[in-house]
C-alpha cells in the first residue's frame, strides 16, 4: 500500500494526478474518468453507510458494480439523468481503469470488476465512417490512459495519416524514420508498385511530429517509423485491433475498420466537390470505375442534400 494513501478518496485524488501528470491525459479525459469514478464512489459510500477505506475497494463485488450500473441506467436518485448504453459502457471502462490503478499502485486487487460486462450496444446499418466518427475515433485513441503516452501519440498519428492522406494500412506502415518530419507531400508506392504523390495536411504533419517527439527508440533512417510496444515494427494487425477496440467503445458499426478511414478520405473529398479523376489519382486506383464504386455516397446523405437544396425540400 502506498504511504499516505489509506482511503478510497485519497486514492481517487492520487489517480487523477496520475492521469494528468504521468499519463498526460487530456483535461477532457481526466474530467470524464473522474466524474464516472466519483459517482461510483459516492454510490458505494451510500450503499455501505460509511467512508470507503482503500482495502474496501478490493472487496467490491460484481453484484455491487452491477447494482451501481443499474442505478445509473435508471437515472440515479433523481431519475432524470439516466445513462444511455454507450455512457454506461464508458462508465464501466473508467471504473475498471481505476481498479487497475489500485492494483498496480496500491496493491489492492479486485478481479470481480472484470467479470461485469457492459451493455450490448446497438449497431446501426453499415455505413462509411463519417467526419464526426473519424474525429471521435482519433480523439479516443489519443486519450487512452491504458497506453503509454508515446503509444497513444503513435495511434493518433497512424489514424490521422490514414484519414488525412487516404493511405492503406500497408502504405502508412511503410513510412521510415527518414520520412519524418513530413514535407508538403509523400511519395507512396502502392499496389502493383504504382507510385503516387499524397499531399500532407498540417494536422497529419503535426500528429507525426508529436509521435516522433515521444518515440522512445532510436531508429536508423531506413527503419519503419511506427513501432510496437517492444520496439519492433508495428503490424497491420495492431491497427486493426486498435480500431476494433475504439469502435466498440464508441458503439460504432463493425463496418468501421482502418480501411474505412481511406474510404472516408475519398467520400469527404467527393462531398466537398473534388472530381473523381483527382480522387482516383490520390487513392492510386488503376481504373476510374474502382474509384466510382469506392466513393458512393450513401442514400441518406443524398436524401439530406436533396432536401436541403431543393426548393420544395
Amino acid at each position: 500500500m502506498t504511504e499516505g494513501v489509506g482511503s478510497a478518496r485519497q486514492a481517487y485524488a492520487a489517480w487523477l494526478d496520475y492521469l494528468t501528470l504521468e499519463r498526460r491525459a487530456s483535461p477532457r479525459t481526466v474530467r470524464a474518468y473522474g466524474d464516472n469514478v466519483l459517482a461510483y464512489l459516492n454510490f458505494l459510500e451510500r450503499h455501505t453507510g460509511e467512508a470507503l477505506t482503500l482495502a474496501a475497494m478490493g472487496q467490491v463485488s460484481a453484484a455491487d458494480l452491477r447494482g451501481y450500473l443499474a442505478f445509473r441506467r435508471q437515472g440515479g436518485d433523481s431519475g432524470e439523468d439516466a445513462l444511455a448504453p454507450r455512457s454506461i459502457s464508458q462508465a464501466l471502462s473508467s471504473i475498471r481503469a481505476f481498479h487497475r490503478y489500485l492494483d498496480q499502485r496500491h496493491g489492492v486487487a479486485n478481479a470481480a470488476v472484470e467479470l461485469v460486462r457492459g451493455p450490448r450496444l446497438k449497431v446501426g446499418l453499415p455505413r462509411p465512417v463519417s467526419e464526426e466518427q473519424a474525429r471521435d475515433l482519433i480523439a479516443e485513441a489519443a486519450d487512452d490512459t491504458e497506453r503509454e503516452p508515446w503509444e497513444t501519440a503513435r495511434d493518433e498519428a497512424v489514424l490521422t495519416l490514414l484519414w488525412g492522406c487516404g493511405l492503406r494500412i500497408s502504405e502508412a506502415l511503410s513510412l521510415t524514420r527518414a520520412d519524418a518530419p513530413l514535407g508538403v507531400s509523400l511519395r507512396i508506392t502502392g499496389k502493383g508498385g504504382k507510385t503516387r504523390i499524397a499531399p500532407v495536411l498540417d494536422a497529419v504533419r503535426e500528429a507525426i511530429d508529436a509521435y516522433v517527439a515521444e518515440l522512445p527508440f532510436a531508429l536508423a533512417p531506413d527503419e519503419p517509423l511506427f513501432r510496437a510496444k517492444r520496439g519492433g515494427p508495428l503490424s497491420p494487425r495492431h491497427v486493426q485491433a486498435l480500431v476494433q477496440i475504439l469502435r466498440g467503445r464508441l458503439g460504432l458499426s463493425d463496418r468501421v475498420t482502418p480501411h474505412a478511414f481511406r474510404h472516408a478520405f475519398a467520400t469527404h473529398l467527393l462531398g466537398a466537390g473534388a472530381d473523381l479523376r483527382s480522387i482516383q489519382d490520390l487513392l492510386g486506383h488503376a481504373s476510374l470505375s474502382t474509384t466510382q464504386r469506392y466513393t458512393q455516397v450513401d442514400a441518406s446523405g443524398l436524401l439530406a442534400a436533396y432536401q436541403a437544396a431543393h426548393p420544395k425540400g
